[in-house]
């Protein structure tokens, strides 16, 4: 199977142990391997160890069951000069009926590290395909959305301290 650099696609079976008081699968299960699949696509890409700096968007959308196939289809979105924004789609399927339901999204800004741990530059991304150019538009989109948000909530904070 021959995946692009700049994605990873990982399938975990979600088994009992990875259940909430409800029996559904735990949020926090899939938080974990939500970033663990961010890690290793971002790292992939960059060729260095990653740092997680952000996740924006979690949104669950539908419980996933225990004995559920969950794929986790990632993919690197944008880069900026050592960060890289990473998308992650995830996707349960019933073993039995063969159903497959959109779960969750979420988005990941991750950073490339060097051996002391510090920011260090990563090759730019350049989307080929219109879904990647429509990512990556999107991506510019959240990333500006969050440079506002800080910069106001800094205003607020300095306003707040006088």
């Amino acid at each position: 199977m021959d995946i692009p650099q700049h994605q990873l696609t990982m399938t975990v079976l979600m088994t009992p142990d990875t259940a909430n008081f409800t029996g559904n699968v735990h949020g926090g299960a899939i938080l974990k391997l939500l970033d663990e699949v961010a890690y290793a696509c971002a790292s992939r890409y960059a060729a260095r160890y990653v740092v997680t700096m952000s996740v924006d968007q979690v949104i669950f959308r539908q419980p996933i069951h225990v004995g559920e196939l969950v794929t986790f289809l990632a993919s690197v979105n944008h880069t900026g000069r050592s960060s890289m924004e990473i998308g992650v789609r995830v996707v349960a399927e019933n073993i039995r009926t063969q159903e497959k339901r959109h779960v969750n999204s979420c988005y990941f800004t991750m950073v490339a590290v060097d051996d002391n741990r510090k920011p260090t530059a990563v090759s730019a991304f350049i989307p080929q395909s219109d879904e990647e150019k429509r990512r990556h538009a999107a991506a510019e989109i959240r990333k500006n959305l969050r440079i506002q948000a800080d910069t106001q909530l800094q205003a607020q904070k300095s306003l707040q301290t006088t």
